[in-house]
């Protein structure tokens, strides 16, 4: 067991299980990059207050450097006997610096590190995911355009309703995607990283100290954050105690993850035998061990059911905030796990995404052969009445029976001679019937749409 942050007012020690229960450094151990960032930003803020002289905070900001280096290069390897990531940095400059280290932890609270901590985890993975994203919209891009002269069946009720051209299906998940990147892309402008809480009521160091520790820090380790990002605390009892941007993080990569699982819904549909429209590029799908025939989309199965996992998280930490008085409880140490766990699976999940849809090819005879669905283009045929004056519930009526006539009598409608079809109404003509009752009139016909403008297909 390392060398832990308090226990002088104990006479017994901590109890060997119980300290495995309590132990985080196996999950928050990934915070150690921002909780160096703290570490310096403090370590400026005492020198400036006259607690540290220049000699010390040097060699304490040189040595934090040093540990820094090692998460950089992925060789930082924590203490897994440590109590937490906090604990495991101020155990390693004791090595680095000797009693020095001792001073590195004064006027501050474990507190004020983790919340710093998961700010910054937030902003700069949601900074990562906004770039993954991107990145699947252009994928969607390329395949919408690649595909572009294609029209297909739409659904309503997972029954073929109209048709649709495939650059408006692939751009409907643009469209989920892109609000998507504006959701994340508006939590990563509003947030603001605060220092200073101490516990809870605050620090005995002065604000300015504070402030010239956060501008030195960003004007010499330039992390990747906007200048005024990271600020003094508003609100000591408040930023220790509320995960509000967790929640806040987690919901919008929720809404994220029910657009994946829906695309991946869609996507498997259309690549099964009775649809037959997709053929899934092989690299992202398996085989069975027993059926030599199988191919299985087994990524997008994958995403969809890592929805629940998704929603799990999300739901977990609003239950476990819910009842929580003010202002930190040991509740909170739990908010990590699900915080990373959501973000790792979602950045997983987009990094295939992206290649994946680059390698869909579509299946234009198939498509072609559902397109000669002669339901798909009832609503193309009341439209045509409505134009030629006839009321709208009339004409619904009309053309539903023209329907339910053709099966009756298993005569498709566009093989029908005028005879039979001004039965249902003098205008219907098999001229006028041949017309309409293609993609292209179907597709051409729908005037409240924007021309499609999107951009090639590289």
């Amino acid at each position: 067991m390392s060398k832990q942050m308090w226990g002088g007012r104990f006479k017994k020690k901590i109890s060997k299980d119980f300290f495995r229960f309590q132990q985080s450094i196996d999950i928050d151990w990934k915070l150690a990059e921002y909780d160096i960032y703290h570490s310096i930003i403090h370590t400026t803020a005492l020198k400036e207050a006259g607690i540290l002289n220049r000699s010390e905070a040097k060699k304490l900001t040189d040595g934090l450097a040093d540990i820094f280096k090692e998460v950089q290069r992925g060789a930082f390897k924590p203490d897994s006997s440590s109590e937490d990531i906090h604990t495991d940095i101020q155990n390693r400059m004791e090595e680095k610096v000797g009693e020095l280290a001792q001073k590195l932890h004064t006027l501050r609270s474990r507190n004020d590190q983790v919340v710093f901590d998961q700010k910054w985890y937030c902003y700069k993975e949601g900074i990562y995911i906004l770039s993954l994203l991107n990145v699947v919209l252009s994928s969607l891009n390329y395949l919408g355009n690649k595909y572009r002269d294609i029209t297909l069946p739409g659904y309503t009720h997972t029954q073929r309703a109209q048709i649709v051209s495939f650059l408006d299906y692939t751009g409907a998940f643009f469209c989920m995607f892109e609000r998507d990147f504006e959701r994340l892309d508006n939590f990563i402008k509003k947030s603001s990283i605060y220092i200073g809480s101490g516990a809870l009521a605050g620090s005995a160091i002065p604000k300015s100290a504070y402030s010239e520790g956060i501008k030195k820090f960003l004007k010499k380790i330039k992390p990747g954050i906007k200048e005024g990002k990271s600020k003094t605390v508003k609100n000591s009892l408040d930023n220790v105690s509320s995960r509000d941007f967790v929640i806040e993080f987690l919901n919008i990569l929720s809404i994220l993850q029910m657009h994946l699982s829906r695309l991946a819904e869609d996507f498997i549909l259309f690549s099964t035998k009775e649809f037959n429209f997709f053929d899934l590029p092989e690299e992202f799908c398996t085989g069975s061990s027993l059926m030599p025939h199988k191919k299985n989309p087994d990524f997008l199965e994958l995403v969809r059911g890592s929805s629940g996992k998704i929603y799990g998280n999300l739901v977990s930490i609003l239950t476990t905030m819910k009842g929580i008085p003010l202002t930190y409880n040991r509740d909170m140490q739990l908010d990590k796990e699900p915080l990373f766990s959501s973000t790792e699976t979602i950045e997983d999940e987009l990094s295939v995404m992206s290649d994946f849809l680059r390698g869909v090819k579509v299946k234009k005879g198939q498509i072609a052969i559902a397109l000669e669905d002669q339901e798909l283009y009832a609503t193309e045929l009341v439209e045509f009445l409505v134009n030629k004056d006839v009321a709208f519930r009339v004409a619904h009526d009309i053309i539903g029976k023209l329907i339910r006539y053709s099966e009756d009598k298993n005569i498709n409608i566009k093989e029908m001679k005028d005879a039979d079809l001004v039965k249902f109404h003098e205008k219907l003509t098999a001229k006028e019937i041949k017309k309409i009752m293609t993609p292209e009139y179907a597709i051409a016909s729908k005037k409240s749409l924007p021309k499609k403008k999107r951009t090639s297909s590289n």
